[in-house]
């Protein structure tokens, strides 16, 4: 019985051992990583560290334990200063980059700093060791590393204290020694980090495929996709951020390479530019059943019905979006394939490019999509084609440089820089819209509806859910607001505007009680009408409609036909009168060999038209 006992001993003993060869790597390391959680907390009510933060860091800087404890002593040392150097530095720029830019390590911060150049690296430098940064959330992990310089120095060179206090320290470190000595003593503290390191796997299992799962994307729009997901992994670690954005950058990076090259491939036969002038106007998050122009009860598009009452706005009836996610969106809305053709939307011309090898002048003037460190992994992957340099220049003539609280300082943006236009211009206006918040879309002043307007309108909703149905809808007639002056700018020119948003989206419709989206995989027909039912209309001026009444007549004619926006710009190159190898009329919306029965397939799966209820 007693061999017994001391085997289970030996055994539990040995899963203290781990610990015991690196014993400051482990207390330092799992303190860095509380430090490191706490100070990125945001500011606001509510905030708080990951749920497992405790356990699954216990469980990671064990299992680094055991690794270190499997190499060779002389191996290990150094294994142990260079993941020193890797984690406190991680930390240092993480926590640095939340103070400084109200982010953690993100792709987009990781493309900056690829793009810094000396004289920029240098001003980071010196701003690292201001004041302000020393005392802010960053002076935390600053101390942790002073502490830790000081304990290894307090063991290398004991002199540096004095010698009573070392004499004190040594013999309580004995007595610890003595009493950890003790078989039953190191059996139970074994039996303690077996009992707490299984408990932590268990609970930290599903982070870990989770993250896994993340890891594992084949390319950058399969990665975003996966963070949709309700339970997507938890990077609660700088190291697992870093990790992710190398990560999410090289995916990106294999796309953009396949633009840069085919950017010489670009060829226009011929173009008749019998648009001198074309408007894209995108929207944000714009659900068709909240437009009145489209039978909304809400007095929500007043403008725009004004513009349709005088004949030369068309409204299209029956148009989706092609996906519910922004970036989705933007990389089937720029380029020239349409779903259900071979190969990925990266091997084909992005119109904007197209157009710039035509001999229009192209000016894209944004509110979301500019390179900016703390933009989300959705903005990330909806804007780095947009945002790389060389296919920046590929694309584009004139940008602007700043966002704006709100839609109208686009106009200021516009009124700016419409001096660098040419003859032929394609002008491209990308709102933010309705994003969430709703709130926050539109100017205090401008508000509208009210909660208690819903009552009536909407008696299954609370006073919460009527506040934010209220906020939506206020975001929708801001819209109508900014959307009417964009036109106004147009007025006297020989010009067509376009207006689509990106995608629906959900406000509590029917008997919901939901708003955003859900970015569920199964699509059904209630789904399909909330988050991909999308405005569509076109406008030309008095002088356009003059000069080609043909174009208005076809408007006309096109307007109750079966259209999904992937094919947008197969319509501007129409209207353009570009003569390309990627134009093919069966996709332009007001050509006569338009194909109205090519499957219009949600997220490249699910046919629109043949859901149950459509």
């Amino acid at each position: 019985m007693q061999k017994v006992v001391k085997a289970l001993c030996d055994a539990l003993t040995l899963a203290v051992k781990p610990i015991g060869a690196n014993a400051s790597f482990f207390f330092f390391m799992y303190a860095l990583g509380c430090v490191s959680s706490w100070a990125v907390l945001p500011d606001s009510k509510g905030a708080k560290v990951y749920d497992n933060l405790y356990l699954e860091l216990l469980l990671d800087t064990y299992a680094l334990c055991i690794v270190l404890a499997l190499l060779p002593l002389a191996v290990r040392r150094w294994a142990r200063g260079l993941l020193y150097v890797a984690l406190y530095t991680t930390s240092l720029v993480d926590v640095y980059c939340f103070v400084k830019f109200q982010s953690t390590l993100t792709p987009s911060m990781l493309m900056l700093v690829g793009e810094t150049d000396t004289r920029e690296a240098g001003e980071f430098l010196r701003s690292c060791v201001s004041p302000g940064v020393i005392t802010s959330s960053v002076g935390w992990v600053l101390a942790l590393i002073i502490l830790h310089v000081l304990t290894a120095l307090r063991l290398k060179f004991p002199h540096i204290i004095p010698h009573r206090t070392e004499q004190r320290l040594r013999e309580a470190g004995r007595r610890i020694a003595a009493f950890a000595s003790e078989t039953y003593v190191r059996a139970a503290a074994g039996l303690a980090v077996v009992i707490m390191v299984v408990w932590a796997a268990v609970v930290s299992a599903d982070n870990k495929q989770a993250t896994w799962k993340l890891m594992s994307g084949t390319n950058i729009g399969e990665v975003e996709h996966t963070l949709t997901e309700k339970d997507h992994a938890q990077l609660y670690l700088p190291a697992y951020r870093l990790v992710f954005s190398v990560y999410a950058n090289s995916l990106a990076a294999k796309q953009i390479d396949r633009l840069i090259a085919g950017i010489n491939d670009v060829r226009v036969d011929s173009c008749s530019y019998s648009s001198p002038t074309i408007v894209l106007i995108i929207g944000e998050s714009y659900s068709r059943h909240h437009s009145a122009m489209y039978g909304y009860p809400m007095p929500t598009t007043p403008r725009q019905q004004r513009l349709e009452r005088q004949g030369r706005l068309v409204k299209f009836t029956d148009v989706v979006s092609p996906h519910n996610l922004t970036s989705f969106v933007f990389k089937s809305v720029f380029s020239t394939r349409v779903e259900g053709q071979k190969g990925e939307w990266c091997d084909y011309p992005l119109f904007t490019e197209v157009f710039r090898k035509a001999g229009y002048h192209v000016t894209f003037l944004t509110n979301q999509f500019l390179p900016k460190a703390h933009e989300a992994v959705y903005d990330f992957s909806g804007g780095f084609f947009l945002n790389n340099p060389t296919l920046s220049e590929a694309q584009f003539d004139t940008r602007n440089d700043r966002l704006h609280t709100y839609d109208e300082g686009l106009l200021d943006d516009y009124d700016r820089l419409k001096g660098q236009g040419g003859d032929h211009n394609l002008v491209i206006f990308h709102l933010i819209g309705q994003h969430v918040s709703y709130r926050q879309r539109s100017p205090k002043d401008r508000k509208l509806f009210k909660g208690d307007d819903y009552k009536e309108l909407k008696p299954n909703l609370n006073a919460r859910e009527r506040r934010i149905l209220s906020d939506y809808d206020n975001a929708v007639l801001y819209n109508d607001s900014v959307v009417d002056r964009i036109v106004d700018r147009f007025r006297n020119d020989d010009a067509v505007v376009i207006y689509m948003p990106d995608h629906g989206e959900e406000c509590y419709e029917g008997d919901m009680h939901f708003f955003c989206r859900m970015h569920s995989a199964e699509i059904d027909a209630r789904l399909a009408h909330a988050e991909f039912d999308i405005p569509f209309w076109i406008w030309c001026s008095s002088r356009y409609a003059r000069r080609r009444p043909e174009v208005l007549r076809a408007m006309r004619a096109a307007r109750d036909r079966r259209f999904m926006t992937d094919a947008l710009p197969h319509l501007l190159m129409g209207l353009a009168g570009i003569s390309a190898p990627c134009y093919e009329p069966r996709y332009d919306l007001l050509s006569p060999d338009y194909d109205e029965t090519r499957p219009r397939l949600l997220k490249g799966v699910t046919d629109y038209d043949r859901l149950e209820g459509i």
